[in-house]
């Protein structure tokens, strides 16, 4: 594994299967015999248990480079995880790859009071599968977020292990995501490309408004709850059971790191103090 508080490695092209195969290994799926919707299922639930959402980037001083060679080699070879950008971008890779297709979508979420974050405040996948179903909503990026791909088509709620989703007509043909009655995001349906999200990133990235910015955090589905590490407090739930362990060393962050994630660190990240 890299170290993940050195800069990240410069990524050479690779063979496609090589990269494929070993993203595939990398989230513990098996190459699907078929682009259809069951593939799609259980490639979001393996990358959603594997790979986690984090920020620590943000605050090792690391660059982050919206390009599709970076963005896998960042989740293969060095084995981290990342935010929207980077998790829905290398998923959006990985899936092209094997007979899918996809298209980037942005979004705006939803804060405090209903305000709408900044335009290009998320990323999301449109998924088209062989099979005739869908299109999905595919989402890896979102942190605690639905499990299964979401039927873009559907405004009848949708069951799933993390709640009950609907999808509800929005202004100007965008579509709001409800998950259990609350409003997550707002969906623009229009395709985007990788470089369309670069500001989105930057602002996340740098602003002291921006929420990564200003805190820690690593967060990972697991088969029957979520694990959580945001600065030196490790939260687990479990089939619906929360526990809160505060750590209390360097020592003890650093293992729950590598023991919960699958991260590797000489010392645990700080966050970087922002002007503003």
């Amino acid at each position: 594994m890299a170290r993940t508080n050195e800069q990240p490695r410069q990524h050479a092209p690779a063979p496609t299967t090589a990269w494929v195969d070993a993203y595939l290994e990398r989230v513990g799926a098996v190459r699907p015999s078929r682009a259809d919707a069951g593939a799609l299922r259980e490639l979001q639930r393996c990358h959603l248990t594997t790979v986690p959402f984090e920020n620590l980037s943000i605050h090792l001083g690391q660059d982050i480079v919206l390009e599709e060679e970076r963005l896998v080699g960042k989740v293969v070879e060095d084995r981290r995880g990342g935010f929207c950008y980077e998790l829905n971008g290398a998923f959006a890779a990985l899936l092209r790859e094997l007979g899918f297709r996809v298209t980037l979508l942005q979004a705006r979420v939803f804060g405090d009071g209903g305000r709408l974050g900044i335009p290009y405040d998320h990323m999301a996948l449109r998924v088209e599968t062989d099979d005739g179903t869908g299109p999905w909503l595919a989402d890896v990026g979102f942190g605690d977020h639905a499990l299964h791909p979401l039927d873009l088509e559907a405004r009848t709620e949708q069951d799933d292990p993390c709640g009950r989703f609907r999808f509800r007509a929005a202004p100007q043909g965008d579509l709001d995501l409800l998950r259990d009655g609350s409003r997550q995001f707002r969906l623009d349906p229009r395709p985007r490309v990788l470089a369309d999200f670069r500001a989105g990133s930057w602002y996340h990235r740098t602003s002291p408004e921006s929420h990564f910015t200003r805190s820690l955090v690593c967060s990972r589905r697991t088969e029957d709850g979520r694990v959580t590490l945001r600065g030196h407090t490790l939260i687990t739930t479990t089939r619906g059971e929360r526990q809160e362990t505060e750590l209390h060393d360097d020592a003890e962050v650093v293992a729950a790191y590598r023991d919960h994630f699958g991260l590797t660190l000489a010392r645990p990240p700080e966050v970087r103090r922002q002007c503003g």
